[in-house]
């Protein structure tokens, strides 16, 4: 009787024992709150790093960074730029692209036609997103500008109407015959630009004389030896060239010849006049690219190059007088600062 008693007594207590033990585990996992820090996406926690390659400092340059960083910025993303100029310096540009690679960075910014290309020849893994370039397909970067096809895309600056127009305007409206430009024959982008030009003077019977040069040093010697054979100046988006633009609008303004230059930012240093678009704008459109990129919306391949939008002509008042040149009011010009 005594020995039935105690089975009884550790049988009830393992039912009890049992019945507390599944009574603890459900409300483990019934009633603890969730863990919200594992809904977290890494948009909202990654800093991300962003390698920065330049080929030189010059306004619109200087401002298609800046809208590039304003767009990622507005898309509230964490970024920790890693910001290279080369100096115009083209083995500057390979250690640099080489540089980003190695500190192994989600995304690299190349700001020119030859810092694309340093990069790209750099890595076909890590998307590069270009802008300021004017030609893309003709310098290698991408397979067409509608499908890219690799780890590159961006904006170009090179709207299909700025130097149909610009040639345009100094016919018939300066009454230039005689064209001279300055440009590196090293850059890619100049290359193809002052082919195009040369391409379209020969059915508007107008000739050009160009000048090369190799450094920001050998512009004025370079834009001097212009004198006597034209009666315009053209400047093109070229980098060494624009570094060193005051030289060459002192020259134009000494002899008072008419300047048109690539882009805005060279119209508010002193050239006279200039159809296109702000780089701010290209580097932001840029940027948002770079977004789509990082966020994993889209990937380099998949986004078609940009081309600029909202091309104008803007003048400069003040140059204009200095060489004596009658702003018209049919010209519809804005006018730089």
């Amino acid at each position: 009787m005594k020995r039935n008693w105690i089975t009884y007594t550790m049988a009830l207590f393992g039912i009890v024992f049992l019945l507390a033990a599944c009574g603890g585990g459900n409300e483990n996992t019934s009633d603890a709150p969730a863990d919200d820090s594992a809904s977290k996406t890494n948009d909202e926690t990654k800093t991300y790093k962003i390698g920065v390659t330049q080929i030189v400092e010059h306004p619109s340059l200087n401002a298609a960074y800046d809208g590039f960083k304003q767009a990622l910025e507005d898309a509230g993303l964490k970024v920790d730029y890693n910001e290279q100029i080369a100096h115009g310096d083209k083995s500057n540009n390979t250690t640099i692209a080489t540089n980003l690679v190695s500190s192994n960075v989600d995304l690299i910014f190349a700001n020119s036609t030859d810092s694309a290309q340093a990069a790209l020849s750099a890595t076909t893994e890590i998307p590069i997103v270009f802008t300021s370039v004017t030609d893309a397909v003709g310098a290698e970067l991408v397979a067409s500008v509608e499908n890219p096809g690799g780890n590159v895309t961006g904006t170009i600056d090179n709207h299909p109407e700025a130097i149909p127009q610009t040639l345009k305007f100094m016919k018939e409206e300066l009454g230039v015959s005689k064209v001279g430009m300055v440009y590196n024959s090293g850059e890619q982008n100049s290359v193809s630009q002052v082919n195009a030009v040369k391409e379209l003077l020969k059915n508007l019977d107008m000739t050009v004389f160009d000048a090369s040069v190799a450094t920001s040093a050998d512009v004025k010697q370079a834009t001097e030896s212009l004198i006597g054979k034209v009666d315009s100046l053209y400047i093109i988006t070229d980098n060494t060239v624009v570094s060193a633009l005051e030289s060459v609008i002192s020259v134009a303004n000494d002899n008072q010849l008419p300047m048109m230059v690539g882009e805005f930012d060279s119209v508010k240093r002193g050239g006279l006049a200039a159809y296109g678009f702000e780089y701010y704008d290209i580097g932001y459109e840029a940027g948002e690219m770079a977004v789509k990129i990082l966020t994993g919306e889209s990937t380099p391949a998949e986004l078609p190059v940009q081309v600029p939008q909202n091309l104008k002509l803007v003048m400069n008042k003040e140059t204009a007088e200095t060489i004596g040149l009658e702003i018209k009011d049919e010209w519809q010009a804005e006018f730089g600062e």
